[in-house]
Order: C-alpha cells, then structure tokens, then sequence
C-alpha cells in the first residue's frame, strides 16, 4: 500500500479510497465519524453536538481533520491538533482523534491516515506527532507502534476536569 497525491493503492481491495483535507463542506461526514468515533469510546451518540463541535473546530481553525473515503463515502478520519513541543521549541501536531469505520478496517487505512499526518507535518514544518491512548486499546497499540511511533514510558498524564 502507499498513498499518491491522496489515492490509496492497494492490491488487496477493489475500492478506490482517496484521502481529503475536511472543510466546513465534509461537515456531515466528519460529524457522522466522529459521532461513530465517540460511540466507540463508550459515549452516548449525539451527532447534533459533533456536529456543531467540529464546525466550531473547523471555523475557527483549531484543528485539522483529514478524511478517508472508499469511492464517495467517508469511511474514516483523523483529526489534528497544534501543541508546541517546550524542548524542541517547535510545532507538535497532537493526534488525537483517528477512527475508521468497522466495515473498513483491515484494509490499512488507519496507516494511510497517520502517513497523511506525518506528510502534514512536513507541510507544516512541525517536529513531529504526538498521541495518547488508552491502555486498554489493544489495535492502537499494536498499530502505533508500527508506524514508528516510540512508547513515552516517562512521563504520567493527568487530567483536571471542572
């Protein structure tokens, strides 16, 4: 499999997939996923606030989101964030959302959305990505580190939530 201005070769599949920098004009789709994607991490479905949620992100230019479609349907995206990395005094995209829909999973698209990533980090002039995830997510870490991602067993993360 490698990817080619956006186009998804792959041997394996009949379907042409083609990856697409989301606008406000993918806003259904992207909402739809991302609502799939909330679902999967054990939330309640609730497609009208994702919807306004990626909107908000979307104009307001907060982060960037890039998704996959088999022929005409989205079937997958990844969503990307800016951080600033304090050592390396650099851009750092975060990847903090990446979801492909079950009936598509398999098929390496999840790989072709974190090598579109990392292709954005070299549009952008970034360091590099940075994700977490949990510890219970068994594909994600297997897959993570396959794409070169190193395991950060330094540092704890915590969270405040008001």
């Amino acid at each position: 499999m490698r990817i080619i201005c956006g186009l998804i070769q792959n041997n394996f599949s009949e379907m042409n997939y083609t990856i697409k920098k989301a606008g406000l004009d993918n806003l259904e789709a992207a909402a739809t996923l991302f609502n799939l994607y909330r679902i999967f991490y054990r939330q309640s479905s609730d497609y009208d606030r994702c919807k306004q949620f990626i909107a908000d992100r979307l104009r307001q230019e907060q982060s960037h989101i890039f998704l996959v479609y088999a022929d005409d349907e989205a079937v997958g995206f990844v969503q990307l964030y800016a951080l600033y990395h304090y050592v390396k005094l650099d851009l750092q995209w975060l990847l903090s959302d990446l979801f492909v829909h079950p009936d598509h999973r398999g098929k390496g698209l999840s790989v072709a959305l974190i090598d579109r990533s990392k292709q954005w980090c070299t549009e952008t002039g970034a360091c590099g990505l940075m994700l977490e995830t949990e510890k219970i997510n068994d594909i994600g870490n297997r897959l993570y580190p396959r794409c070169g991602f190193a395991y950060d067993g330094l540092h704890n993360y915590y969270h405040w939530w008001r």
